[in-house]
């Protein structure tokens, strides 16, 4: 079992920053691929970007693609989101989670992953 708790959301002006954190319970964190979601009111939970167990490889979702960048600690177990020039569009919770599927890439649909934080809420004013 994995916990996920993140932290880092707030309220932050247009063309602004805001840095996510997640924190994962358990030793071997380092074996899971780790990903990034979002769920904006009325809409569907969208992937936003994931990076695989060893930090090598990455993926962004078109719309955050160079704004954005995720990374990992294997040590720390955390997993975190940079977030640059947000954009209104970008308010939404942002999930972490955490994939058990057995790949030395990183894992892109939802239904892959097996562990969910809590969720945080990141608004972003015009």
């Amino acid at each position: 079992q994995v916990q996920l708790v993140e932290s880092g959301g707030g309220l932050v002006q247009a063309g602004g920053s805001l840095r996510l954190s997640c924190a994962a319970s358990r030793r071997a964190f380092s074996s899971h691929a780790m990903g990034w979601f979002r769920q904006a009111p009325g809409k569907e939970r969208e992937f936003v970007a994931a990076i695989n167990w060893s930090g090598e490889s990455t993926y962004y979702a078109d719309s955050v693609k160079g704004r954005f960048t995720i990374s990992r600690d294997n040590v720390k177990n955390t997993v975190s989101l940079q977030m640059n020039s947000l954009k209104p569009e970008d308010t939404a919770v942002y999930y972490c989670a955490a994939s058990s599927l057995s790949t030395i890439g990183v894992v892109t649909a939802a239904e892959r992953y097996d562990y969910w934080g809590q969720g945080t809420q990141v608004t972003v004013s015009s």
